[in-house]
C-alpha cells in the first residue's frame, strides 16, 4: 500500500524553489529588495554619494583652480604625453615627484567610485575612463585659460584618469554591481 503524498508547506516549497534556481526574494541582494528598509538604505547611499560628489567638486576646484602668480612665467602647456612625467621623475627630490604623480592619481580616483555609485549607465570601465578623461580635460582647459600661473598638462589628465580606473577596479565595480544589478526575469516574477 502506498502512503498518500502530503502537501509541502509553503516555506519548504520556497526553499526547494530557491535551491533549484527559481528566483526567490531571499536570493535578491539586500539593496534590490522591496520594502521600507532597503528603500531607506538606498536613499541614504544616494545622499552620501551626492554629498561626497559636492565635497569632491569643491576640493577639486580649490586644488586645481587656485592661482599661482609666482609661476606665471615658468609654466608651459604640455600636449606631449609623458613629457612632464619625465620632468617629475628627473628631479633630484623624490618627494616632489611623489607629490605630483600621487596627487594627480588621488585627484581623479574618486571618479572611479562616484560615477558607478551615482549612475547605472556610467558604471562600466570604458565609461568611467571616458567621463573622467573628459572632465579632467575640461578642468585642465579651465586652468589654462582662467587661472594665473597654471597651464594645460596632458599628463595630469592621464594620471587623473589612471587614478579613477584604479579605484574603479578596486572598489567601483563591486559598488556598481551591488547597487545597480538588473534583476533576472525569475527575480522580477517573485517581487
Amino acid at each position: 500500500m502506498t502512503k498518500p503524498l502530503r502537501a509541502e508547506p509553503a516555506k519548504a516549497k520556497a526553499k526547494t524553489k530557491a535551491r533549484a534556481g527559481g528566483g526567490s526574494a531571499e536570493r535578491l541582494p539586500f539593496l534590490h529588495r522591496s520594502g521600507p528598509v532597503p528603500a531607506l538604505v538606498r536613499l541614504l547611499v544616494l545622499l552620501v554619494a551626492l554629498t561626497a560628489t559636492v565635497l569632491f567638486a569643491v576640493a577639486l576646484a580649490r586644488v586645481t583652480l587656485a592661482p599661482e602668480p609666482g609661476s606665471r612665467g615658468l609654466v608651459h602647456a604640455n600636449f606631449q604625453p609623458g613629457w612632464s612625467l619625465r620632468l617629475y621623475l628627473d628631479r633630484p627630490a623624490v618627494r616632489d615627484a611623489v607629490q605630483q604623480i600621487g596627487g594627480n592619481l588621488l585627484l581623479g580616483a574618486p571618479f572611479g567610485v562616484l560615477l558607478p555609485l551615482l549612475s547605472r549607465r556610467a558604471g562600466g570601465l570604458l565609461r568611467v575612463t571616458l567621463l573622467t578623461a573628459l572632465t579632467m580635460t575640461l578642468v585642465e582647459c579651465a586652468q589654462a585659460t582662467l587661472v594665473t600661473g597654471r597651464a594645460f598638462d596632458i599628463d595630469d589628465v592621464l594620471l587623473n584618469t589612471a587614478g579613477a580606473v584604479l579605484l574603479y577596479l578596486i572598489a567601483g565595480r563591486r559598488i556598481h554591481r551591488a547597487l545597480h544589478r538588473k534583476p533576472r526575469p525569475a527575480d522580477r516574477a517573485t517581487d
